[in-house]
């Protein structure tokens, strides 16, 4: 495997809107559906208290931040290189983003890397374009492709090793392979909450950002190679 033909992302997604009381009629009703499904088997919860899981669903959440990184260099001299796009217009962070790829990203060879990336990652930044009307562009493209030809590298699916029931988290699965643990205050669960009480979205970045230098260790660990340490990590 090429490390250096490798872009890897992350994303943080929040819902469309600050608080339940502030969907629109329409988006109410449809969000009250959504809950309805959510609720079940889960006693006392509302569709207003489940609104903060709203920024898990491509439909009710928007993206404000896209971290990635690429490698430099070989074995031991390897660099790691972590940028991120981050914005309160979607559509303008997502139009960067398709520039990025098409520009360094859409040669024969390269591949995108994301941990859970074919669940959440790929599909989201797809159905969020295509939302605010973007074309996808080449590297995130998978109709009328052969397995073979989607070049999208996913490490909780290496990890699954054909076991379709499993989900390992990127934080369990990097410890159980001796990756470091970026230390942050922070986890995904309170982005939402931090971006709208707080509009902290350097804070959100440094977070994903951190995620992704967690996600390029755990690919090398898999195989076999060595970590990059901390001193050849440049974030810019």
């Amino acid at each position: 495997m090429n490390f250096e033909h490798i872009l890897f992302l992350d994303i943080e997604t929040v819902p469309q809107y600050a608080r339940y009381s502030e969907l629109p009629e329409r988006w109410r009703s449809l969000w009250d559906q959504k809950a309805r499904t959510l609720a079940r088997g889960r006693e006392g919860e509302t569709p207003e208290s489940l609104y903060e899981r709203a920024g898990i669903y491509a439909e009710f959440g928007k993206i404000i931040c896209i971290g990635y990184g690429w490698i430099e260099g070989q074995d031991d001299e390897r660099r790691l290189q972590l940028r991120a796009l981050t914005g309160h217009e979607e559509a303008e962070l997502l139009g960067d983003f398709v520039r990025l790829l098409e520009k360094d990203w859409s040669r024969a060879g390269r591949s995108l890397c994301a941990h859970n990336g074919k669940e959440f990652d790929y599909p989201w930044l797809c159905r969020r374009m295509i939302i605010n009307g973007i074309r996808i562009p080449e590297p995130l493209l998978i109709a009328g492709r052969k397995p073979w030809e989607v070049r999208h590298l996913d490490t909780l699916e290496l990890w699954k090793f054909g076991d379709f029931k499993a989900y390992t988290a990127l934080d369990l699965l990097a410890a159980a392979l001796g990756v470091p643990s970026p230390k942050d205050d922070i986890d995904g669960s309170v982005v939402g909450k931090i971006y709208w009480e707080n509009g902290d979205l350097e804070r959100i970045r440094t977070y994903c950002l951190k995620d992704v230098a967690t996600l390029v260790n755990v690919l090398l660990r898999y195989h076999c190679q060595e970590l990059i340490p901390e001193e050849r990590v440049q974030f810019g």
